[in-house]
């Protein structure tokens, strides 16, 4: 059997670089393709990886793919076409949070919508489509997208939850800057819905898509690790081999659906289990924390 290719986008912090740890720890051979923004970080990444993992020397390779940039992501392409001529695996891992910089006065409003956009639908969206010519060279394709709890449509409804909480009326809001981070979730779900696009578009073609909510991680998206760490946010590692188990195929029952570590995100164009949860998800916005923790939500 071929050495499987897979590339991952982000993947020179967080999760991204949890991603690879655990396909390094992996029992199976693969060639990872580490993509990041600045090829110097990629690099300082994979190092930092066999170090680890002395075995993964010569499977893991930096790459330059900045998502926000299609000259970068076709000279991504062009690089694993010559290298390899195909792509097993694309982790649509880069994304970004803006509504903070909104909140300080960092961002205008219109310009942390926009990157928010840019980022985690855009880039994905263009980054996915340059790559599927590779993709269906593959005898076993797969194509995930990285999304978030907050995403949910039906999670949204739930009061309990700070991120969902009511202000007072009038306006403009008055008080502290409010737990909200408007921009990033609303981009996320769009993701959700640009995932089933893709399963809808590629169904016929056996490619398997996925989005995946990896559930609320200790890493630097919206705020300090170590401050997500204290509110309570989880390993990374524990989002890497959540990922892993989806690429060797342990949700392979769960195509073309939002799914999180043991369940099926419920509300959100798939039909939900009993009993569904709403897990392990927040982000810490300066000083502003929201947190969705494990509790029963009605099933409908």
């Amino acid at each position: 059997m071929a050495t499987k290719i897979i590339l991952v986008t982000g993947a020179n912090t967080g999760l991204g670089l949890e991603i690879v740890k655990a396909l390094c720890g992996s029992i199976a051979q693969y060639e990872i393709l580490l993509g990041g923004r600045s090829l110097d970080k990629a690099k300082a990444a994979v190092s930092e990886i066999v170090t680890s993992f002395p075995s993964a020397e010569g499977r893991v390779t930096a790459i330059q793919v900045d998502v926000e940039d299609d000259d970068s992501i076709a000279a991504a392409f062009d690089t694993v076409k010559n290298k390899y001529g195909r792509l097993d695996v694309l982790v649509n891992n880069a994304g970004a949070l803006f509504d903070i910089q909104f909140l300080t006065g960092n961002m205008t409003m219109r310009q942390a919508w926009n990157q928010s956009w840019n980022v985690n639908i855009t880039g994905s969206q263009i980054m996915t489509s340059v790559f599927i010519p590779l993709l269906l060279e593959s005898d076993d394709p797969r194509l995930l997208f990285i999304t978030s709890g907050t995403s949910t449509l039906a999670g949204s409804e739930n009061l309990d939850l700070p991120i969902n909480r009511v202000p007072p009326k009038g306006w403009p809001k008055g008080g502290p800057p409010p737990i909200s981070i408007p921009a990033y979730r609303s981009s996320k779900a769009g993701m959700n819905m640009m995932m089933r696009e893709w399963h809808r578009t590629l169904k016929e073609d056996g490619v398997k898509v996925w989005a995946i909510s990896p559930g609320y991680l200790a890493t630097g998206l919206g705020g300090s690790v170590e401050v997500n760490k204290k509110q309570g946010a989880a390993d990374p590692a524990i989002g890497g081999q959540f990922v892993k188990d989806v690429i060797e195929g342990h949700r392979d029952n769960d195509v073309g659906k939002v799914i999180l570590r043991d369940r099926v995100q419920s509300g959100d164009g798939t039909k939900p289990a009993k009993g569904v949860f709403i897990c392990d998800v927040g982000v810490y916005c300066q000083g502003y924390r929201t947190v969705q923790w494990c509790r029963p939500v009605s099933s409908h």
